[in-house]
């Protein structure tokens, strides 16, 4: 039996490809972590490639703790509680909701429920910036404009309910109808067979989704900077608002130094889970 060394010029090929890619995209990030342990004298004064003479630690407390943002002195760890605030309530029932309307989808089709998919369909295209003035109409209406709970909340949770429920419809599209036919006949209803049957083969498509709405929710910018206000806001939106407290202008490494703070969760999520996200994607990928 033949094996391929690894030391083949194909290889060497491979893994040159590869790892320029890896460096690649993971220059920005070595920007932003060395540019976070530098002084701003430093900065001006060096490229943005070389390396910190010391580990300046200022930059990280200033911009966890000390830092101004609009009128509060307070840094970005209320507007980072903020942002968990929002995001989790709002993967939750996001995803429940569009397990459900997947369900409904694919096992419970009624008149028009193919017309109601393709308008689903048209919501993962439609830009943020169209459904802003809808959405502010609707929450001035119901008076929850300006707030993160409900208002942001709810923002996000309509928003990401096309793409949770084409998540959940391909995947429940892989599972057998005579599955759901053999409950009927035993006498499972309809939310007996969601519950007892559907939720519980649900795990991969269900970390896809948390994993695609926590991402989605927690670094979106526009919705939070429109749709809060004051000490409402996501950190997102507090980051871009740091100015240093004497000169009233920006410090490079205490933007650095936050932006790192903000990526942290999502990064976590991604190497905790990022198996799971693959693997879910994978057993989604059905054409129904």
């Amino acid at each position: 039996m033949r094996t391929t060394s690894i030391l083949s010029p194909r290889r060497w090929v491979v893994y040159s490809l590869l790892s320029l890619a890896a460096l690649f995209f993971l220059l920005p990030f070595y920007v932003m972590l060395v540019t976070a342990f530098k002084t701003m004298p430093e900065i001006y004064s060096t490229g943005i490639l070389a390396l910190p003479s010391s580990l300046n630690w200022y930059a990280w407390v200033h911009a966890w703790s000390a830092a101004t943002i609009g009128a509060a002195s307070s840094g970005i760890h209320g507007y980072f509680l903020n942002s968990f605030i929002l995001v989790i309530p709002a993967v939750v029932i996001s995803t429940a909701i569009g397990a459900f309307n997947g369900y409904v989808l694919t096992h419970w089709r009624f008149r028009g429920s193919n017309v109601f998919f393709y308008m689903l369909l048209l919501g993962t295209i439609i830009p943020f910036q169209i459904v802003l003035l809808p959405m502010a109409w609707v929450e001035g209406r119901l008076g929850i404009a300006g707030t993160l709970i409900p208002g942001l909340m709810l923002v996000h949770v309509i928003y990401g309910l096309a793409f949770t429920t084409l998540f959940f419809r391909n995947y429940y599209v892989g599972i057998p109808h005579d599955l759901v036919k053999a409950a009927r006949v035993d006498g499972a209803g309809f939310f007996s067979i969601f519950f007892r049957i559907m939720l519980p083969v649900s795990t991969p498509i269900i970390m896809v989704t948390a994993i695609w709405q926590f991402t989605m929710i927690w670094n979106n910018f526009l919705f939070g900077v429109v749709f809060t206000q004051g000490g409402q806001q996501p950190v997102t939106v507090a980051i871009n608002d740091l100015v240093d407290t004497v000169t009233s202008v920006h410090m490079w490494n205490v933007d650095m130094a936050a932006a790192i703070f903000a990526a942290l969760p999502t990064l976590l999520v991604y190497l905790i889970a990022g198996k799971y996200f693959v693997r879910g994607l994978t057993a989604g990928a059905v054409k129904g």
